[in-house]
């Protein structure tokens, strides 16, 4: 049985890979040529490579490599994958959310650098947001808040006016961590305690209220949280 969670917020925070794309194809790609230079399993590698940037996996997978190393290979998968957009397909419901929020406080906070959020979201078919926080722009990966910190910041609103969309265990404790709520997306997000879990995008929706406010009306088969 389906219900209905409520959520009023000032400002939406979005994460793109696996929340608003279907990247999984690409990432496996890069992900399993990397494995294979290293000797490593991919099959042990892969449930470890979302929603943090690449070196900070490589770290956590290789902790005695040398971070000049990790820092290279980064750079290099990075470039591997704004060039292959091949399958990027919208998560079902981001487009019809993303226009929903167009014109409302809303901004991207992506562990991907600028180019590869742009070469995705185009792929996609989806609008690039005004307000995005990208790689560039912190120092420190998910699950470290930073990302969501800095986005709320620049929208003008405290951490807990705002509601993040996240699939990742990485992103999900940033989102926690910053004192958001947390919608989970996708089959990821169901085991990793978000506030509100959802298959697709296809069951929010996002009602402006008079006073600024947003209203998301989240429909799932099981509400994890109290909208507030």
């Amino acid at each position: 049985m389906t219900a209905t969670c409520t959520l009023t917020t000032r400002a939406v925070l979005l994460d793109m890979d696996g929340t608003l794309l279907n990247s999984d194809a690409v990432v496996e790609r890069c992900w399993r040529r990397w494995s294979a230079e290293q000797g490593l399993d991919a099959e042990q590698v892969l449930p470890h490579v979302h929603g943090r940037q690449a070196h900070a996996t490589m770290a956590l997978l290789l902790p005695d490599r040398p971070a000049a190393l990790n820092l290279a290979d980064n750079r290099r998968m990075l470039a591997e994958e704004t060039a292959d957009t091949d399958g990027i397909v919208p998560i079902p419901g981001a487009p019809a959310l993303m226009a929903a929020l167009a014109g409302r406080p809303h901004a991207l906070v992506t562990s991907a650098d600028e180019a590869l959020a742009l070469a995705r979201m185009s792929a996609a078919g989806l609008p690039l947001p005004a307000v995005r926080v990208t790689a560039e722009q912190v120092g420190a990966s998910k699950p470290d808040p930073e990302g969501f910190l800095k986005g709320a910041a620049e929208l003008g609103h405290e951490p807990g006016d705002c509601v993040v969309f996240e699939d990742s265990r990485a992103g999900i404790e940033a989102g926690r961590a910053a004192g958001m709520r947390v919608v989970g997306v996708g089959p990821r997000a169901a085991s990793l305690g978000p506030d509100v879990h959802v298959g697709t995008l296809e069951s929010v929706r996002v009602e402006a209220l008079e006073d600024g406010t947003l209203r998301l009306r989240i429909g799932t088969a099981a509400p994890q949280g109290q909208g507030r």
